[in-house]
């Protein structure tokens, strides 16, 4: 654990014996990737003396969710946060931004108030998104140091996500591999599917519970391909209930049964590991009661 102290824009940290005799930019690449130590030093955004070191790593920023959070009001659940990182509870039916410049009431302005009422001036910086109608957290940097390093994590596959689903019909295997490439459907604008010439696309399941006419699903990314779980799991013959645009019904439920149950990433300065889960949410938890008394 690296021992620091917030001082307004400043990250204050004890120099430690083999930092001490090294030049500013070489001491603070200790603790920094070494690209990122370079720009803060061009910036004049380190600053060593009294055996202590200063980095300046939170300053002031604004960017269009910090203007137009206050349009309309959105509470935000925060699952996690420090000065680095903030861990966001996603209602379904919120999309995570904005598809047009008029669009309000997103994830994004949500949090952007968040940070304004608490007194930080930071941009909102989504790590990862779930699809609109996708309960679950979503993962912010609030610095962009946090988002150099949360961002590589993911391209690193170093973010573990998990998701739990509720899909039709009873799957037999106990658990397994969707080793698929997903592409744009041609014949359906907002559609993808299963095809050769799609993005590779991994993704982990294990069978949970068998329920009425349905199972309980646990699934685990390897990557984030638009739609991934629900077009896997169409393609597996088991659609998501509530899918109806990849062959689910939703006589049972209005939206997809997809949760994200749990992230799990390393701390973008500490490195300490960081699980972070989200509650189901009732319109799931009403589905599992319905589906396990009917069994």
């Amino acid at each position: 654990m690296i021992p620091y102290s917030r001082k307004g824009e400043w990250l204050e940290l004890p120099l430690s014996a083999a930092q001490a005799g090294l030049p500013a930019v070489e001491a603070a690449a200790v603790v920094l990737p070494p690209a990122f130590a370079k720009k803060l030093s061009d910036s004049g955004g380190i600053r060593m003396t009294g055996g202590k070191m200063r980095l300046r790593l939170f300053p002031e920023e604004t960017d269009r969710y910090t203007d137009e959070w206050s349009d309309q009001w959105q509470d935000v659940e925060v699952l996690y946060e420090d000065d680095f990182c903030l861990v966001a509870n996603k209602p379904a039916g919120m999309a995570v931004h904005p598809s047009s410049s008029e669009q309000r009431g997103t994830l994004a302005h949500a949090v952007a108030g968040h940070y304004a009422c608490n007194g930080e001036r930071c941009k909102v910086r989504h790590i990862h998104r779930l699809d609109e109608h996708t309960s679950g957290p979503v993962l912010y940097a609030k610095s962009e140091l946090a988002q150099f390093a949360l961002d590589e994590a993911m391209r690193r596959k170093a973010i573990g996500r998990i998701y739990i689903a509720f899909v039709v019909g009873l799957v037999r295997e106990q658990s397994g591999i969707v080793d698929a490439p997903i592409g744009k459907d041609r014949h359906h604008g907002s559609r993808r599917r299963v095809s050769q010439s799609g993005d590779p696309a991994l993704t982990h399941f294990e069978t949970v519970e068998s329920l009425h006419g349905a199972t309980l699903m646990k699934l685990r990314l390897e990557t984030g391909r638009t739609h991934q779980i629900r077009v896997h799991m169409s393609h597996l013959g088991h659609p998501l209930l509530g899918d109806v645009l990849y062959g689910g019904s939703d006589k049972l439920i209005g939206r997809q049964a997809l949760h994200g149950a749990s992230l799990v990433f390393g701390h973008p300065f500490t490195g300490e590991e960081i699980t972070v889960e989200a509650n189901w949410p009732h319109d799931l938890e009403e589905l599992y009661r319905k589906l396990k008394r009917d069994k």
